[in-house]
């Protein structure tokens, strides 16, 4: 097998493992947990270089306009995208945020930039509860 077989596989079972800690989790630990998005986040940006160094900045592009299940995989990440912004842009909100250039970060970038900006939003309420319980 190769690379590109390989990664997409390790891909969604890292994501059922995470989907079924989310489901799973009883109780809403703050502390650190931001350091995965980030970490993630950084990873992909890591791969997104390596794609963008390999196939061209628009490379990505090609993939999309190539038939129906590349339409398909474009709309779904722009409505997954919409989905995440919709809740995360009010609680950035909250926590003091300004989210437009958040927002500007995540549709330049897509889940790069969804990514970071989870981990700003979780490092935020982490710090907020800090402060709280003094």
């Amino acid at each position: 097998m190769e690379l590109t077989q390989i990664l997409p596989i390790v891909a969604a079972v890292g994501f059922i493992v995470f989907a079924l800690g989310v489901v799973l989790r009883t109780a809403d630990s703050p502390g650190m947990a931001w350091l995965l998005p980030a970490a993630l986040s950084g990873l992909f940006a890591t791969w997104t270089l390596y794609a963008v160094l390999g196939a061209g900045v628009t490379g990505f592009w090609d993939e999309h306009v190539n038939g129906l299940w590349g339409n398909q995989i474009w709309f779904d990440l722009l409505l997954a995208a919409g989905v995440a912004l919709a809740f995360m842009v009010p609680e950035a909100r909250r926590l003091g945020m300004r989210p437009l250039p958040w927002v500007i970060l995540v549709v330049c970038t897509g889940s790069i930039g969804l990514l970071a900006m989870t981990a700003r939003v979780m490092a935020l309420r982490a710090k907020a509860g800090r402060g709280s319980e003094a």
